[in-house]
C-alpha cells in the first residue's frame, strides 16, 4: 500500500525535497527541489533571439494577472491561477549544476537569458540567494548572459554586476508597463511600484551600465492613451533609460482565463472591447498592433529612446508580430 507524503505527484517528479512555508512570506510554500539541469535549450522554431535560459524558479510571486508563463505550472500538476502565485518552486542545486554544465568541453558560451520565464527577483530571491552564484559562474566560465526583472532586489547584486561586466557581456533590463500605482496593484500586486523600478533603472545607470526598459505588456484601454504612454516613456528616460522595447499584452494558454476573470471582476465594461482584440486567440488583432505602433513610434523619438540614443538616432524598437509579442525578445533589443 502506497504512503500519502502529501506531496503533489508533479512535484514528485520535479525532485522535491521538501516543502515549508515561512512566517515572512504569509500564503507562500516554497517547493525546494534538486534539479537535474541548469541550462535550459530554447528550440530553434520558437523564433527567439538566444538558445539558452536559466529559471532558478518556477512560479511567481509578482502575481501578474497577464503572465504567459503561468501554463507552465500546469505541468508540475499545480494550477495556472492561485497556485502559480504561492506555490513556488527553488531550485536549490541550481548553482553547482550550472557550474558543472558550463565546465563541459561542448559549451560554447552561447548567451544565456535569464528572466524569461519567471523573474529571477522575486521575492524568493531574498530568502535563497541564488542569483550571486549564478551571475559568477555565467561570468568565470566567459558567459555572457542577460537578465530581465521587475524585482529590486537586483540592487543588492548590481556591486557584482559591474564587476563581472568587465570581463564578460551582460545587459539588464527593467520591466515596467504602467505609472498608476492603483492600476499596478490591481493587476500585478506583488510587483515593486512603479516608482520603486523608476528608481532601479536610475541605480543601474549610477552603476555605470546601460539599462533597457521593456513596456509590456500594454494592456489595451486601460495602459495605451497617448497621455499614459507619454509619460511612461518620459519617466523611463528620465531615469537614464537607454533603450525601450514596447510589447501589447498576449494571452496565452490558461492566462487568458486568468486575466479575464480578473477584467470581468474589475473592468467589466471592457469585456465586448477584449473579444474584438483578441477574439478566440492569444495575440491582440494586426490592426490593434498597427494602431498601437502608431501611437508609441512618436513618443518613443520624442524621447529618444531608440535603438541608438547616445547617437541621436531614435529609431524605435517595437514589438508587432506573433514572434516580437513575446516578452523574452525584448531582450536583444536592448
Amino acid at each position: 500500500m502506497a504512503v500519502d507524503d502529501g506531496a503533489l505527484p508533479g512535484l514528485t517528479r520535479a525532485g522535491l525535497v521538501r516543502s515549508i512555508r515561512s512566517p515572512e512570506f504569509d500564503g507562500v510554500t516554497f517547493h525546494e527541489v534538486l534539479c537535474k539541469s541548469a541550462l535550459n535549450r530554447v528550440p530553434a522554431e520558437s523564433g527567439m533571439p538566444f538558445r539558452w535560459t536559466v529559471n532558478p524558479t518556477r512560479g511567481c510571486t509578482h502575481q501578474c494577472k497577464y503572465c504567459f508563463a503561468r501554463p507552465t505550472h500546469e505541468y508540475l500538476d499545480l494550477s495556472a491561477g492561485s497556485d502559480f502565485d504561492s506555490e513556488i518552486v527553488v531550485k536549490t542545486n541550481i548553482v553547482p549544476v550550472l557550474r558543472r554544465e558550463l565546465r563541459r568541453a561542448s559549451w560554447r558560451r552561447e548567451n544565456v537569458a535569464l528572466g524569461t520565464n519567471t523573474d529571477p527577483y522575486q521575492r524568493a530571491e531574498g530568502r535563497y540567494k541564488l542569483m550571486p552564484g549564478i551571475i559568477s559562474a555565467l561570468a568565470e566560465s566567459g558567459t555572457p548572459f542577460s537578465v530581465l526583472t521587475k524585482g529590486t532586489l537586483l540592487r543588492r547584486d548590481l556591486p557584482l554586476l559591474s564587476a563581472v561586466s568587465r570581463h564578460v557581456d551582460v545587459s539588464l533590463g527593467v520591466s515596467l508597463a504602467m505609472l498608476d500605482e492603483e492600476l499596478q496593484q490591481s493587476v500585478e500586486p506583488g510587483t515593486p511600484t512603479p516608482r520603486a523600478r523608476l528608481s532601479l533603472i536610475r541605480a543601474i545607470r549610477e552603476a555605470g551600465m546601460p539599462c533597457g526598459v521593456m513596456i509590456a505588456p500594454v494592456i489595451p484601454y486601460l495602459t495605451d492613451s497617448a497621455q499614459q504612454l507619454d509619460d511612461l516613456l518620459g519617466a523611463v528616460s528620465e531615469a537614464g533609460a537607454t533603450k525601450v522595447t514596447v510589447l501589447p499584452m498576449h494571452l496565452r494558454g490558461s492566462t487568458r482565463d486568468v486575466f479575464m476573470n480578473w477584467l470581468g471582476e474589475q473592468h467589466p465594461a471592457l469585456i465586448r472591447r477584449y473579444r474584438a482584440v483578441y477574439g478566440r486567440g492569444a495575440y491582440a488583432s494586426t490592426d490593434y498592433q498597427e494602431w498601437l505602433r502608431a501611437r508609441v513610434a512618436p513618443l518613443v523619438r520624442k524621447h529618444c529612446l531608440g535603438a541608438k540614443r547616445s547617437s541621436g538616432d531614435c529609431e524605435p524598437r517595437i514589438g508587432k508580430d506573433r514572434r516580437a509579442v513575446h516578452p523574452a525578445t525584448a531582450l536583444t533589443l536592448f
